[in-house]
């Protein structure tokens, strides 16, 4: 197992932690929806919402199918399927994610439109011109070979076809402190900047038509996040079951890199 499979591994078993978390806050397994499982399968920043924009700006529809680099526990995926209609395959390198996604997709409906398979985002198991959309989400933090990423993705899509690309960047305002979710120490994190991870996609072969810096929103976000516990307490469901001992801890230094600018979230959207 690599380092960053290991980081993000807690043992077998994640989707029944999770199905327990859920009923301890009063959830229907039965009835579950995909808004219900948004605190802990979509752990990118602004979550469920950042994802239905990048699914707004693929132009997504019935007949898409989509690639989805780093899927996780397949939040966004099973959001891009009910929403669109679309058919979402994902790959992950933690072999649990992908086993709990499968499980997941199960209790809302989605196992038709959603599959996830284990493997490496930077030598992808797929076809040329495999895909008519392809995101990647929070993802790249975790990756040196941003060139081999993009130019996999470039592969399997369709000329044409859409890329959005959204994840943590380098800001300006100094190196980030750790521990922050994707990794504990700098050992495994490879934050680019925003200028860098643009002329990388150029040089995959991507137009690149848009470029959003989303950092305030972020820090709002995270506002409003803070504000919902301090009135309700905090879920048993979150993220935390996916990023164990010292999540807090993650989530401060992840606030005060935002604040000082020592990281950005920034969003790319891409022509093949």
């Amino acid at each position: 197992m690599t380092d960053v499979a290991e980081h993000y591994t807690r043992g077998e078993g994640l989707a029944a932690r999770i199905a327990a978390s859920l009923k301890q806050d009063g959830k229907d397994l039965a009835a579950i929806t995909t808004a219900d499982l948004g605190p802990v399968d979509e752990f990118h920043i602004r979550g469920r919402k950042a994802t239905l924009e990048l699914g707004e700006a693929l132009l997504l529809g019935p007949t898409t199918r989509v690639l989805d680099l780093g899927s996780g526990l397949g939040g966004p995926a099973r959001t891009l399927a009910e929403t669109w209609g679309c058919h979402v395959t994902g790959i992950d390198l933690t072999p649990e994610f992908c086993r709990a996604a499968d499980e997941m997709s199960g209790w809302v409906g989605l196992s038709d439109k959603v599959r996830f398979v284990q493997g490496d985002a930077t030598a992808l198991p797929f076809e040329d011109n495999a895909f008519d959309a392809a995101l990647t989400v929070h993802v790249a933090m975790n990756i040196a070979a941003k060139d081999k990423l993009y130019a996999e993705a470039h592969r399997v899509l369709k000329p044409g076809a859409r890329f959005a690309v959204y994840d943590v960047m380098q800001g300006e305002g100094g190196d980030i402190i750790y521990p922050v979710p994707w990794a504990r120490d700098a050992s495994i994190s490879f934050v680019a900047t925003p200028d860098e991870v643009g002329e990388l996609l150029v040089a995959a072969g991507f137009t690149r038509l848009e470029r959003i810096d989303s950092t305030e929103e972020s820090l709002d976000w995270f506002k409003d996040v803070a504000a919902r516990i301090a009135r309700s307490g905090a879920r048993a469901s979150s993220s935390g079951i996916v990023f164990g001992e010292g999540f807090e801890e993650m989530v401060r230094n992840q606030v005060q890199n935002l604040t000082e600018c020592r990281i950005r979230t920034v969003s790319f959207l891409c022509e093949a």
